[in-house]
C-alpha cells in the first residue's frame, strides 16, 4: 500500500506517530501490534517517514476499532520511501480532505470536555484522523509548566467548539522531539498570520487525566499545514537567533 504522509507527530521521547492518505483519500495509520513506532522511522534518522513523503508501507492488515478506524498493521522493514509529492499536488489533496467543522471530521461522538477541550468516548466514533479549516486565525503559544518542558498549545474555533488544544507536530520540536523549538514555533506563528493553514487533527489513544472518572480519546492538533509552505520538514527551518517564543494568552 502506498500513502502520502500528512500526519507526523511526536509522542513520548523516542516514539512517533505517522499517518497518510491513500489514492482514494482515505487516512491510513501504520501501526504495530502492541508496540509504538520509534523515532528512527523518521527520515532525519534514516527511516521512510517525512511530511509529504510517498511511502510504500508494504502489505497491511486492517486493525481499526472505533474511533481508530485508520489503523493498519504493517512491517516497518517493508516500508520504503518512494519520492516526495509536489506542493501543487499536495495542496489540492489537503483542501479536498479538509472540513470546516470538527464534527464533520469525527462525527457527533466528538463532545466538549470542560470549557475548552473535546474528545470521544472509548469505543465510540467513526474516525481519529482528519484535516480541518479553522474558523478563526489560530493562536499558537507556549504554556509553561514549573519543573517541566513547556508545551505547545493552540487556540482554535469552529461553529461548535472554542478550544485550547495540544500541538504535537514533530517539526516544532528540537532533535530530541521532546523540547519545543521556540524559533520554529515563532516562525510558524508569523506564517499562520500571513497565509492560510489547514490543521491536521487527531484523537489521542485512550488517556485518563488525574481526577477524571474515565479515559477519553482527546482531541489534539497533529500538524500545521501552511498552504504556501506545505513541505517544510523536520530540521528544515534553522532557528534564527534572538527570537523569543510567543507568550501564553490570558486564561479564559
Amino acid at each position: 500500500m502506498q500513502i502520502v504522509i500528512n500526519h507526523l507527530t511526536r509522542m513520548q521521547q523516542g516514539y512517533i506517530c505517522a499517518a497518510g492518505f491513500d489514492a482514494a483519500g482515505r487516512h491510513v495509520r501504520p501501526v504495530l501490534p502492541n508496540e509504538r513506532l520509534t523515532a528512527d522511522l523518521l527520515m532525519c534518522h534514516g527511516g521512510p517517514f517525512e511530511m509529504g513523503a510517498v511511502v510504500d508501507i508494504g502489505s497491511v492488515r486492517p486493525a481499526g476499532q472505533p474511533p481508530e478506524m485508520e489503523d493498519h498493521e504493517f512491517a516497518p522493514a517493508q516500508a520504503r520511501f518512494l519520492r516526495f509529492i509536489t506542493a501543487d499536488k499536495f495542496r489540492p489533496w489537503l483542501q479536498r480532505l479538509a472540513r470546516p467543522r470538527l464534527r464533520d471530521v469525527f462525527g457527533s461522538d466528538l463532545v466538549p470536555i470542560g470549557d475548552h477541550s473535546a474528545g470521544v468516548n472509548v469505543g465510540s466514533g467513526c474516525a481519529s484522523l482528519g484535516c480541518f479549516v479553522p474558523q478563526n486565525l489560530p493562536l499558537l503559544f507556549f504554556r509553561h509548566r514549573p519543573g517541566k518542558h513547556s508545551i505547545i498549545r493552540i487556540l482554535v474555533k469552529d461553529a461548535d467548539f472554542d478550544l485550547d488544544l495540544g500541538v504535537t507536530d514533530v517539526r516544532l520540536y528540537r532533535e530530541d522531539h521532546v523540547t519545543p523549538d521556540p524559533a520554529i514555533v515563532q516562525r510558524a506563528c508569523i506564517e499562520m498570520c500571513r497565509q492560510q493553514c489547514i490543521l491536521g487533527v487527531g484523537l489521542t489513544r485512550p488517556y485518563q487525566k488525574p481526577g477524571d472518572s474515565k479515559p477519553m480519546h482527546w482531541l489534539q492538533v497533529n500538524n500545521i499545514h501552511l498552504l504556501n509552505d506545505l513541505l517544510w520538514r523536520v530540521g528544515s527551518h534553522p532557528a534564527p537567533e534572538g527570537v523569543t517564543p510567543p507568550p501564553p494568552p490570558p486564561q479564559p
